[in-house]
């Protein structure tokens, strides 16, 4: 959310970037309604100013003893309830309105983020490894992950419908060691580890920026008013809903949850494997910190940095992408994806996103801090995600096989994974 000053002096540039964003909004109409409100709100006040004096008057006569005078008074008293039941039922309305303009205000965007409609015009800032090349054929991870008796596409969705799946044996031990050494890798610099609800009020969502336009993608429990999440990101954040920080240390989280997806809008993409799936599993980070611009791009690097590390600890090729404005989300103020090398799509695929959101999320949830001279202020919040799987098992097993159908595991992994080099098609077990 931003502060209405701001909209007011910066209308063209935010209607601007809701264009680019793609979202239904008429930031004129939005200032209209804002005047209207205020313009109800000072004949409110008027209204019952008047009111209160009237009281007083007609407290002062019974005082003196004056009843005779009080009658007409007592008239204009019920004159002005009257007038205040009409404007108060006007102000309902229109405040009405007004949140809902409100809620649908886009985050600016910085000025390095590139303008673009869609991920095609991401712009490509680095990489890092080298592509694999096979001189045999080379097998995809969904038959990789059947000949190793670890992924169970079929049955998935017997059980579950669509993008459903099982993991199995070395699979499930592959999708816990990733999530289980990139936590021990963000403990090791100061994160607290956090076990968080997976269902939450449409409060949560709200504050964070994922309602209203993101309500299309997330599964709502029947008659309950609740959510399944679809990123750690929002119970982290709202962890400190309407609270007061201290944030003369940048606060560090992280959560390993599942998380769900109802990818409604993606019928007939990704259909084939892991990659676009209702059920997954994130670490994610996010912090807390003061409201200054350099602070916060100074932990988008070193957040980005911490994916990164995680995928040369995975020992993949990757590059990094800035995304461009119509492949940003409303919330989000500046972004990096992490794009991995899949040699079944013959191309990077995304599995991090890294993002720095300033106060926007801050405000929508109250999360504030006291700066150096007292003042209350709203945070900037961060987020990524450092790791999500099964996603990231598409390019561990396709990236590390071999010709003769094993795969092997890359040294970081191996305390998680029995200390195994590779996995055999002989041997599909750890023990």
């Amino acid at each position: 959310m931003l502060e209405m000053k701001f909209i007011r002096q910066n209308a063209d540039v935010i209607q601007e970037v809701a264009n680019q964003k793609r979202i239904q909004i008429s930031i004129p109409d939005l200032l209209a309604c804002d005047e209207k409100k205020r313009k109800l709100l000072q004949e409110t006040e008027r209204l019952r100013s008047q009111r209160n004096s009237l009281s007083q008057q007609i407290s002062q006569l019974v005082q003196q003893g004056k009843k005779d005078e009080i009658a007409g008074i007592r008239d204009q008293v019920k004159g002005i309830n009257e007038q205040l039941v009409a404007v108060e039922a006007a102000l309902t309305v229109v405040e009405s309105e007004y949140n809902q303009w409100m809620n649908l205000v886009p985050n600016v965007v910085s000025p390095d983020t590139p303008i673009g409609q869609s991920d095609e015009d991401n712009v490509e800032v680095k990489r890092v490894g080298e592509i694999p090349t096979f001189d045999y054929e080379f097998l995809d991870h969904v038959t990789l992950g059947e000949m190793h008796e670890m992924i169970d596409i079929p049955r998935g969705v017997k059980v579950a419908g669509t993008r459903n799946y099982f993991l199995k044996g070395a699979g499930l031990y592959l999708h816990r060691a990733v999530q289980q050494m990139t936590l021990d890798y963000l403990v090791e610099r100061g994160f607290t580890p956090m076990d968080v609800p997976l269902i939450v009020r449409s409060e949560a969502l709200d504050g964070t920026g994922f309602f209203p336009l993101g309500e299309d993608t997330t599964f709502k429990m029947a008659d309950e008013g609740k959510w399944l999440v679809g990123t750690s990101e929002v119970p982290l954040v709202s962890y400190f809903r309407d609270e007061i920080v201290d944030v003369t240390e940048p606060i560090h989280l992280a959560a390993v949850s599942t998380c769900f997806r109802s990818e409604v809008g993606s019928a007939g993409k990704d259909v084939r494997g892991l990659y676009r799936v209702h059920q997954f599993a994130k670490v994610e980070q996010v912090l807390f910190c003061e409201n200054d611009p350099e602070v916060s791009e100074a932990l988008l690097q070193e957040i980005t940095q911490h994916a990164e590390d995680i995928l040369q600890l995975l020992e993949l090729p990757y590059r990094v992408v800035a995304v461009c404005t119509g492949d940003m989300s409303q919330k989000t103020y500046k972004q990096y994806d992490i794009e991995t090398w899949m040699p079944s799509r013959n191309a990077y695929g995304e599995t991090h996103s890294s993002s720095n959101l300033h106060d926007f999320q801050a405000r929508r949830s109250n999360i504030r801090y006291r700066d150096k001279d007292g003042q209350l202020k709203y945070c900037h919040t961060l987020n990524n995600t450092a790791v999500a799987s099964p996603r990231i098992l598409i390019p561990l097993l396709e990236n590390h096989q071999r010709e003769d159908g094993s795969v092997y595991i890359p040294k970081a992994l191996r305390p998680y994974m029995g200390n195994k080099e590779a996995l055999f098609l002989n041997n599909l077990t750890l023990k």
